[in-house]
């Protein structure tokens, strides 16, 4: 697994600019507020109506359809995920039993049992273990130079889903930051086109209201995928570890077979069968008969 350091310190920084915008909002905001409390302090306080998050969805604008879809793609691939990385899907524990008892301590291990058994119950182990078979008899060198490549492959497509999250966690911030910035130079915008005998400061404060909603949006969209993310890319490398280590208990048992025998899959029904190396026929000597 390659390190992802990186993709993580871009999460990190993303999230502390979506919430430095949020204080500076707030902070712009405040003193126009209370400027236009002083003037109405006699008034009673009128009643505070409760958040609509129907309505407040809506009136994020435009900038909240590609983060309602990035939370689409969130749901989707978490869901796709759970079932994907399903410990029966990577490493049975069927597999794990039946190659432990193929290699007990009677020394009786046969690669074409354990063949059929990998193919008995399709995983990514089991992948793995077939591509370490088919070198069964081979050096030492390449035996462990197929379990790597195939174990890098299996890797890389039980990870492929969880890109989309990191990307969704990285991008979604993004997109309510833009939204944001945008909504806030449409509020002060409007602000500047008012007459002077309207209140300036509640144009403001609603116009800032409404564009501090992609940034929510996008901050609710992005950290629970940044949390997905990090908890399938520890189930990977935990369920990769486990078949390491299985790999490292079958590696003895296949090395007995080093130059003695080698294993080839058959063309018709995919099992494993014997193919011995032929021995070269000694050259036929020629005639050395000459007609005279």
């Amino acid at each position: 697994m390659l390190n992802r350091v990186d993709d993580e310190r871009k999460l990190a920084l993303y999230s502390m600019l979506s919430i430095g915008l949020l204080f500076a909002a707030v902070s712009i905001v405040s003193p126009s507020l209370a400027f236009g409390q002083d003037v109405t302090s006699a008034a009673p306080r009128p009643e505070i109506e409760s958040i609509n998050i129907f309505t407040l969805l809506v009136q994020g604008g435009a900038f909240m359809i590609p983060i309602l879809l990035m939370s689409l793609l969130v749901v989707t691939f978490t869901i796709e995920r759970f079932i994907g990385l399903r410990r029966d899907r990577v490493l049975p524990e069927a597999l794990v039993t039946g190659l432990g008892q193929l290699g007990g301590p009677q020394g009786g291990f046969d690669p074409r049992k354990a063949y059929k058994l990998c193919q008995q119950y399709p995983s990514a182990a089991a992948t793995v273990v077939r591509a370490m078979l088919l070198k069964v008899g081979r050096p030492h060198n390449e035996l462990e130079h197929a379990v790597a490549e195939a174990g890098e492959r299996e890797a890389n497509r039980l990870y492929a889903n969880v890109r989309w999250l990191i990307l969704a966690a990285a991008v979604a911030p993004l997109l309510g930051l833009l939204g944001t910035v945008w909504g806030m130079i449409r509020a002060f915008h409007d602000t500047t086109q008012l007459t002077p005998d309207l209140n300036k400061a509640d144009y403001l404060a609603e116009g800032i209201y409404v564009a501090l909603v992609t940034t929510l949006g996008g901050l609710c969209v992005a950290i629970p995928a940044a949390i997905f993310a990090h908890y399938f890319e520890g189930r990977v490398q935990t369920l990769f570890h486990q078949i390491d280590e299985m790999l490292f208990n079958l590696m003895p048992q296949v090395e007995r077979f080093e130059g003695r025998v080698r294993f080839g899959r058959q063309a018709g029904d995919g099992e494993l069968s014997d193919q011995p190396e032929s021995v070269p026929a000694p050259p036929v000597a020629a005639s050395t008969s000459a007609s005279k």
